[in-house]
């Protein structure tokens, strides 16, 4: 079955940042490779731009920009079956074979107390913001701050900005009192890599009064592959241990509102037979065995194309 899947999230232009010498087509380090990502049947890969908590503050904008960059040549720029989609009213426009090329940003440390910045990025693209990483910026708390405090005054001002531009805010990596505050305010919330708290207990997951709010306001979950978010056990993660998390979630009422977020790139341990965009088809065949090819097909890509219908 092959009906072209939407990935909400994947770290391939950190990978090509920290090496810009890779071959963005074929490179077996970088997971969500061209090649890869036509194997896989990926008819839609978000790109998160994410600046290391190491940079140095002045310089981290600066990163940003040069992964745009990167986006562009190595990316854009490898193949004309990408089109870059600038706003999410071009997703319907999508010719069989191509795949849509979306700009995130994961974090808006870079732009310190500077709204014009993300002015700046949205007209260069990016249409999905993450508000934090797993720390604290000026905006709100991320998980790993133990101060988990919600949004700032600029940080409820940041997601207007979002639902007046038709950009997805994102909850993964925010602060419990953060979703919350997210929730009150955002026209468009997802969580675009983040999987249940109740099967695995890790500070990235959702509680199920956070999965039952994004289907509430009509949201977003991506699942994510990372093992550490899929279960506590040290025994290798599968592809049937995901869709544990997909079918608990689904028990919650989200059967459409939720997908898949990878986070390729952004993660060294994989799943097993799940290790790169690639075999994505190594999911759907396990789908199938347990859900109808339509259920599949809103899983793959219907849920989020659904979203959009939202936004746009």
């Amino acid at each position: 079955m092959r009906v072209g899947v939407i990935d909400t999230h994947c770290d391939a232009l950190l990978k090509l940042w920290e090496n810009p010498n890779r071959n963005y087509i074929s490179s077996a380090e970088v997971d969500a490779n061209v090649n890869r990502l036509v194997a896989g049947d990926v008819r839609v890969q978000i790109f998160a731009i994410f600046v290391e908590p190491h940079i140095k503050q002045d310089q981290k904008f600066q990163v940003v920009l040069e992964q745009i960059e990167l986006f562009h040549k190595k990316v854009l720029g490898s193949s004309s079956l990408f089109r870059h989609i600038r706003n999410w009213s071009e997703l319907k426009d999508l010719e069989k074979g191509q795949i849509g090329a979306v700009l995130s940003l994961e974090g808006v440390d870079a732009i310190g107390d500077d709204l014009t910045k993300l002015t700046i990025l949205h007209r260069l693209g990016v249409i999905s913001i993450g508000l934090t990483w797993n720390q604290a910026n000026l905006v709100a708390d991320g998980v790993g701050e133990p101060r988990g405090a919600g949004l700032t005054l600029l940080g409820k001002e940041l997601v207007h900005m979002n639902n007046k531009n038709q950009v997805l805010t994102d909850v993964s990596h925010l602060s419990i009192h953060g979703f919350w505050d997210v929730m009150e305010l955002a026209a468009f919330p997802i969580a675009s890599h983040s999987n249940s708290r109740h099967l695995c207990d890790h500070q990235r997951n959702l509680y199920d009064d956070q999965i039952q709010a994004l289907i509430e306001k009509e949201g977003y979950i991506g699942l994510v592959f990372c093992p550490a978010f899929i279960k506590s056990t040290e025994r290798p993660s599968t592809i049937q241990d995901v869709l544990n998390h997909l079918d608990y979630m689904c028990s919650l009422g989200a059967e459409h509102y939720i997908g898949f977020g990878s986070d390729f790139d952004g993660i060294i341990e994989k799943v097993v037979d799940l290790s790169h965009s690639g075999d994505y088809q190594n999911l759907v065949n396990e789908l199938l065995k347990y859900y109808s090819s339509s259920q599949v097909q809103r899983f793959l890509r219907g849920n989020f194309e659904q979203l959009i219908e939202r936004v746009t």
